[in-house]
């Protein structure tokens, strides 16, 4: 078996300098076009891999950083995970992902693993029943172990980090504007209970949109659904109110929007014309739902850049005073045929 080539090799084979090899291996705009295609190529022929063990033992980290999420298969995660992994794998960091099911105590588990010196920092989107019981102390212990953190989308303000967020209250506010813009006149909402922030802001905007119109908040058309219970049957009974007639909806998610579509295509109601819908997250089931669903895309990719950006710079960095930062990704309406009830706006199929 052929010894593995180094960097120094390389360098002696092309006549440069290690450090012009190794940034040309990084693609570093320093160096020239030229020498940079020429090392990379020599590199390629020979199977270069580079010596991540000799990189951590030199640096005293482990070039890994943990998440902790809810769940994976939620379309938005799983966009988030693939904007991490592009930002760490560019930084020569590999990516641990946790999921916390979301579960209070096995988020703090995974918490307390991956910081037992197994990442060299953490991005974190809190489990619901963490919100909802306010025990943020497992992430607050972080800061005394040196252990930078970056929270993303769920996010608790008592605990001191980075944070990036989507615009929820943006996202909301733009929904329910919309479906006042498509002639709603009774728009309910399907939203989450106040202690998970995300549908607490989106609720928020919704309220927002309709104060601006001058329409009264009438409770009747806000539900809270707990998601211990069944989701199909409470959005429902819901559904059945025949107090006040709904003739647009906003669901907080695509679940809770795909699942009143479903309802209301089962009692005979047509979508758009009696019911206009939008939800949020442009996923695979906002996509194949039938009628194609409208809904706010929340940039899961965008979102998962700027937090390994944030959580390697803070790992990085030689300013251990630089002050926390939070950033806001704002969100798109995307019209489809859920709540195009008009022309005007254009429908994207």
């Amino acid at each position: 078996m052929r010894p593995k080539i180094t960097i120094k090799d390389i360098a002696k084979e092309l006549d440069v300098s290690p450090s012009t090899v190794s940034r040309a291996l990084k693609d570093n705009p320093e160096i020239s076009e030229e020498t940079r295609r020429k090392v990379q190529a020599f590199a390629a022929l020979h199977n270069y891999r580079p010596n991540m063990l000799g990189q951590k033992l030199r640096n005293n980290k482990t070039m890994v950083i943990g998440v902790v999420i809810p769940e994976i298969v939620h379309h938005f995660f799983s966009m988030v995970i693939s904007g991490i992994e592009k930002i760490a794998n560019d930084r020569d960091y590999n990516v641990m992902i946790c999921l916390s099911n979301e579960s209070y105590e096995k988020e703090k588990l995974n918490v307390q693993m991956l910081a037992n010196g197994s990442v060299d920092g953490l991005l974190v989107s809190i489990a619901k029943e963490t919100l909802e019981r306010g025990n943020f102390d497992h992430l607050k212990e972080l800061q005394s172990y040196n252990i930078p953190l970056v929270l993303f989308d769920r996010v608790a303000d008592e605990v001191p980090s980075d944070k990036v967020v989507v615009d929820d209250f943006g996202g909301g506010y733009k929904a329910t504007k919309h479906l006042m813009e498509m002639g709603c006149k009774n728009i309910a909402i399907i939203s989450t209970p106040d202690y998970i922030n995300v549908g607490a802001l989106r609720t928020k905007g919704y309220i927002k949109a309709l104060e601006e119109n001058k329409i009264p908040i009438d409770n009747r058309l806000i539900l809270k659904v707990d998601d211990k219970l069944d989701l199909s049957q409470q959005i429902a009974q819901f559904m059945d109110n025949k107090e006040v007639r709904i003739d647009g909806i906003l669901g907080v998610n695509e679940i809770y929007a795909a699942i009143a579509i479903k309802i209301a295509k089962e009692k005979g109601i047509y979508i758009p014309d009696e019911l206009a819908v939008v939800g949020f997250t442009d996923g695979l089931i906002s996509l194949f739902s039938t009628p194609e669903m409208s809904t706010i895309k929340q940039h899961g990719k965008t979102i998962g850049e700027q937090a390994a950006e944030l959580l390697l710079d803070r790992i990085q960095q030689q300013d251990k005073n630089k002050g926390y930062e939070r950033k806001v990704i704002s969100t798109d309406l995307i019209v489809r045929k859920s709540s195009q009830k008009t022309t005007g706006i254009p429908i994207i199929n």
